[in-house]
């Protein structure tokens, strides 16, 4: 029970990895907030957690309707301890130059200014706890990934607000880090996967790309995130988590094979 009695609002909290992060936070504790944009997609995900747990429909993308949320969550708890920005949108796989403009800012209201909507509206929540703030990321963010120019650009832009709001609230005594996974198995990765120009050798690749042989599910990050939501991780704050398989780590034999005998 790390996060016992502790209240997390978590953004796209209704599928993939948000929602393995929102049932590890309810077994260690916590009381979740589930925010994400389709109903039927959050009522499910909040049945699945059980009875003390609240979903909400809305856009992170969309300044009053965070603002409506967060106010929501504080009226029912009293305060919120943790806020997880998770949601995010991975398409299109493009370069930039074919990237259209509106793709271009969707990507970036939602991957980025998403962040800018929870921190405006919920810092004032967080002091009052001490609390904690952790940003899902991305490998991508640090190392760049071929045809994905402009989701590469937003976890880049993550990765930078972690560390600068890091220093702006340690003061308050508020951590923040962010998580950043390699591959991990969700309904996007999986769409990601389709738009590739060969699909049917993608499950392979991302096997091999990380060096532990295996393409996870999203129970390996969401055990990360309950670690930094937790007092255990009371002294780290402005760190980008690496939760990769060692995918970005020197080269491999993409067979898999062992040098060991």
């Amino acid at each position: 029970m790390q996060l016992k009695d502790k209240v997390v609002f978590l953004t796209g909290g209704s599928t993939g990895i948000g929602l393995c992060c929102a049932r590890a936070y309810a077994k260690e504790g916590a009381r979740v907030i589930i925010f994400a944009p389709e109903s039927d997609q959050v009522q499910d995900a909040v049945k699945q957690l059980g009875a003390g747990h609240l979903g909400i429909v809305g856009n992170v993308a969309v300044s009053a309707s965070v603002q409506a949320a967060i106010s929501e969550a504080v009226a029912m708890y009293g305060k919120i301890d943790v806020i997880h920005n998770n949601a995010g949108i991975a398409s299109p796989s493009k370069p930039l130059h074919l990237t259209s403009e509106e793709e271009f800012d969707t990507l970036i209201n939602v991957n980025v200014k998403g962040i800018f909507h929870t921190t405006r509206h919920g810092i004032a929540a967080l002091i009052k706890t001490a609390g904690t703030i952790i940003n899902t990321s991305s490998l991508v963010g640090e190392i760049g990934q071929e045809l994905h120019a402009v989701y590469t650009a937003t976890k880049g832009a993550v990765n930078a607000l972690t560390k600068s709001m890091a220093l702006d609230y340690a003061p308050h005594r508020i951590r923040v880090n962010a998580v950043a996974p390699a591959g991990v198995w969700t309904p996007m990765l999986k769409k990601w996967c389709k738009e590739q120009p060969h699909p049917e050798t993608m499950e392979k690749y991302l096997n091999d790309i990380h060096v532990l042989g295996y393409c996870p599910e999203g129970d390996v990050i969401a055990d990360a995130c309950v670690f930094l939501a937790s007092a255990r991780a009371a002294f780290i704050t402005g760190c980008i988590f690496p939760v990769t398989g060692g995918a970005e780590l020197g080269y491999r034999r993409s067979s898999g094979e062992t040098l060991l005998g």
